[in-house]
């Protein structure tokens, strides 16, 4: 049996479909993060995007994401490894490292909800959306100590 692609391939050289199976559903992409001008250390919340839907832990209009939400940071092969907010468990970087997926990714697992039983995932975390937020201070209600 062939190793699996993100095995064998970079993320240049995967195809579209192969890259956004690396996704594993766990949503914390969509999650508000904050960051200190000073420091650049980033601090994580439970606001989500107005566009995730919080069973799947996926956007809901992930096709047209940017044209609700300009600020979306759209995942390239050369953002990954430079993205400091990205979740060490995330499979972009593990693969851009050179790591394996968990035991719990979709394309390990075979299903998209091993993410959420293994408790990788966002959901039931999320405690308000950005359109519901007033200005910058109601997100240091949302803080968390850790990553979600």
């Amino acid at each position: 049996m062939s190793e699996p692609f993100w095995k064998t391939k970079t993320l240049e050289a995967m195809t579209g479909a192969e890259w956004e199976s690396l996704c594993d559903g766990c949503g914390k992409c969509c999650l508000s993060k904050l960051e200190d001008e000073d420091t650049a250390e980033i601090y994580w919340t439970t606001v989500a995007c107005r566009l995730l839907d919080e069973t799947s832990c996926r956007c809901s209009d992930y096709r047209n994401r940017r044209a609700h939400v300009p600020d979306c940071v759209q995942l390239t092969p050369q953002s990954v490894s430079t993205l400091d907010w990205l979740p060490a468990t995330c499979g972009y970087r593990l693969v851009a490292r050179g790591e394996d997926l968990y035991w719990w990714h979709p394309l390990v697992s075979g299903s998209p909800e091993t993410v959420h039983q293994a408790g990788i995932s966002i959901r039931g975390r999320v405690t308000a959306f950005d359109d519901e937020m007033g200005d910058d201070e109601d997100y240091f209600d949302h803080l968390v100590e850790e990553q979600p």
